[in-house]
C-alpha cells in the first residue's frame, strides 16, 4: 500500500465521525422538537383541564344560588311588610296601657329585645345581600376566567377586565401576603385566547405572591400602549431571582421552591402562551428588591409564528 492509500484509509474514520456528530445533532434538534410539540399538548390538556373544572364548579354554585338570590328579594319584602305591621301595633300599644295585655307585651317586648332587633335584622339582610352579590360575582368571575363558551377561540377582550377576574379568582392566596396596586393605562380591546392569558395572569399573580415573605408586601400592576402593540406589568418587592435563575424560569419544570410545592410548569405554560400569540416576557429582577414581569401583546394578530425568546426586561 502506497503512501496515498494509507492516508486515503486513515481519514475513513474521521469522516465516519463527523457523519455520527451530524446525525447525533439531528437527533438532538428533533428531540428538541418533540419536546415543544409535547410540551405545547401538556400546555392545551391543562388549560382545557382548568376550563372544564371552572366551569362546572361554576354551574354547580350558579343555580343554587340563583334562587338564593330571588328567595332573598322575596323575604326582603315580606321583613318590609311585618316591620309595617309592627309599627301599627306599637301605635296601639299605649291603648293598652294598664292592662294585663299590655303588661305582658312589654314584658315580652323587653325579652325579646326589640328595639335592637328592629336595629339588627336590616343590618344582617345587608350583609348577607353583600355576602351573595360576592359569591355571585365569583361565579362570573370563574365563568370569565373559563370563558367555556369560546374557548380557545381567538377574541377581542379587556385585558383589564381579566386581570380583574383572575385576581377575584387568587384573592386568598393573595391578600393575607400583599397589598394590590393597580395603576392601569388606557389600552384597547386586544384580539386573543382570553381564557389563556387569564392563565398566564394567574401564574405571575400567584409567583408574585409567593416571592413575597414576612410583613405584608405589595403588588403592582400596570399597563399601557406602545404603538401597535399593549403591556401589562406585573411586579413585587419580594425576595427577586438570582441571576444564574435569571435565565432558566422559563425551562419547563425547573423551579425554586422545595419538593413538592411547585411543578416548575408556571412560567413556562406561560411563555408558551404568550409565544403563541406573537408576544414577550421580559423579566427584570433584583435579590431583596424585587421582580418585574411584562406581558407584550400585540393589539391585531400578525400573521407567520413568532421567533422571539425571553428576554431580560431593560
Amino acid at each position: 500500500m502506497n503512501a496515498h492509500e494509507q492516508g486515503h484509509a486513515g481519514a475513513l474514520p474521521a469522516q465516519e465521525v463527523q457523519a455520527l456528530l451530524r446525525s447525533n445533532q439531528e437527533l438532538k434538534q428533533l428531540n428538541a422538537r418533540l419536546s415543544e410539540a409535547q410540551e405545547k399538548l401538556v400546555q392545551s390538556e391543562k388549560l382545557a383541564s382548568i376550563g372544564q373544572l371552572a366551569a362546572g364548579v361554576a354551574h354547580e354554585i350558579n343555580n343554587p344560588i340563583g334562587y338564593i338570590f330571588s328567595n332573598f328579594g322575596t323575604l326582603e319584602r315580606y321583613l318590609a311588610d311585618l316591620f309595617e305591621m309592627l309599627a301599627a301595633y306599637e301605635a296601639a300599644e299605649p291603648l293598652l296601657a294598664g292592662t294585663t295585655v299590655g303588661a305582658e307585651l312589654s314584658a315580652l317586648r323587653q325579652k325579646v329585645e326589640l328595639d335592637y332587633l328592629k336595629e339588627d335584622i336590616p343590618t344582617l339582610m345587608a350583609e348577607s345581600r353583600e355576602g351573595i352579590s360576592r359569591v355571585r360575582k365569583i361565579v362570573q368571575d370563574l365563568k370569565d376566567f373559563s370563558r367555556v363558551d369560546n374557548s380557545q377561540e381567538w377574541a377581542l377582550a379587556d385585558l383589564h377586565h381579566g386581570l380583574e377576574s383572575t385576581l377575584n379568582i387568587v384573592n386568598n392566596e393573595i391578600k393575607y401576603k400583599a397589598k394590590v396596586v393597580r395603576d392601569y393605562g388606557e389600552i384597547p380591546e386586544i384580539l386573543c385566547l382570553p381564557s389563556e392569558l387569564n392563565q398566564v395572569f394567574m401564574n405571575l399573580l400567584i409567583n408574585a405572591s409567593h416571592a413575597i415573605s414576612g410583613e405584608q408586601g405589595c403588588i403592582t400592576i400596570r399597563s399601557g400602549r406602545d404603538g401597535a402593540q399593549v403591556w401589562v406589568e406585573i411586579a413585587d418587592n419580594g425576595s427577586g431571582i438570582s441571576p444564574e435563575n435569571l435565565n432558566r424560569i422559563f425551562d419547563p419544570f425547573f423551579t425554586t421552591k422545595p419538593i413538592g410545592q411547585g411543578t416548575g410548569l408556571g412560567l413556562s405554560l406561560s411563555y408558551g402562551i404568550v409565544k403563541k400569540h406573537h408576544g414577550q416576557i421580559l423579566v427584570d429582577s433584583q435579590l431583596g428588591v424585587g421582580t418585574r414581569f411584562r406581558v407584550i401583546l400585540p393589539i391585531e394578530q400578525p400573521d407567520g409564528p413568532d421567533e422571539q425568546g425571553p428576554a431580560q426586561a431593560g
